[in-house]
């Protein structure tokens, strides 16, 4: 699933017809579920509301919306959960809070629990260690992973010993998924069910590719591996803004990211495009 870009309107707005037209062509493409609100989706700087406009905004197109959940708080966490639910979400993807429960176990368990308890759809753990300088531990994954509510997780780390070690360690039920280009084939190959990365947005052919390659030709496997490992590095150096400008390549509408993000410049924008394209 890709981690959908969210498009805005240079004043901040989302842009909805940007959103609509987003979809569709990655739907052409092969897609069937992708994540709204997710770190590439700028979740954090999401205001109420913005979620329910995406997720309507998307129900027609696809199959599966799994909906990026963001809050330093249980209670701000809970209110963004609500309000996914009543717009349709599918699942939910929960982002580790990291401000001041960093580092503290019981705290990190306790926040996902009371989501879990509280939640009517799937929930899924996730780590995101390039973003909040915070990997939840293998430990702690294998605790959280027992509650009938935690149906799996996201982890972008791109260790892929520790994406082997969670496979391991949670029931098969547990559905793990890579969230680093650069380690796609590899988490593939030590059992991970699938991927969500920004790369899906620029380059989702090449990732479906790879996803099945990395299951049935090695070989073929490395040979795409190598070329979303070389691309993926130089987009994802930009930060969003580099992911934005590579799905502007790829005939997506990404509109502006909002602040205090900002567009990357002309010439860096060219510079990505031609990998692209």
């Amino acid at each position: 699933m890709p981690a959908l870009i969210t498009p805005f309107t240079r004043g901040g707005e989302i842009d909805l017809e940007a959103h609509r037209h987003n979809l569709a062509v990655l739907i052409a493409e092969g897609i069937e579920g992708f994540v709204l609100g997710g770190s590439n989706g700028l979740g954090p700087y999401l205001e109420p509301g913005d979620r329910e406009q995406l997720i309507g905004a998307g129900k027609r197109f696809t199959t599966h919306l799994m909906c990026g959940i963001a809050a330093e708080s249980t209670r701000v966490a809970l209110a963004q959960v609500a309000e996914a639910e009543e717009a349709g979400a599918d699942s939910l993807l929960v982002l580790t809070p990291t401000t001041a429960a960093r580092g503290r176990d019981e705290a990190i368990v306790g926040f996902y629990r009371e989501i879990a308890e509280r939640a009517e759809l799937p929930v899924f753990l996730y780590s995101v260690p390039p973003v909040t300088a915070y990997s939840m531990p293998a430990e702690l994954v294998e605790r959280l992973a027992r509650h009938e509510n935690i149906h799996g997780m996201k982890d972008s780390s791109g260790d892929v010993v520790r994406l082997q070690t969670i496979v391991e360690a949670t029931p098969d039920s547990f559905l793990l998924y890579s969230g680093a280009s650069r380690a796609l084939s590899a988490a593939i190959a030590v059992g991970c069910h699938g991927a969500i990365t920004g790369s899906g947005n620029y380059l989702p052919s090449l990732v479906l590719e790879t996803m099945e390659a990395a299951g049935d030709d090695p070989t073929q496997a490395r040979r795409l591996q190598k070329r979303l490992s070389r691309i993926s590095a130089e987009v994802e150096a930009q930060g969003i803004p580099g992911v934005m400008a590579a799905a502007r390549a790829a005939g997506l509408e990404p509109g502006y990211p909002r602040l205090p993000l900002t567009r990357l410049s002309r010439g860096a924008e060219t510079a990505i495009a031609k990998l692209i394209t």
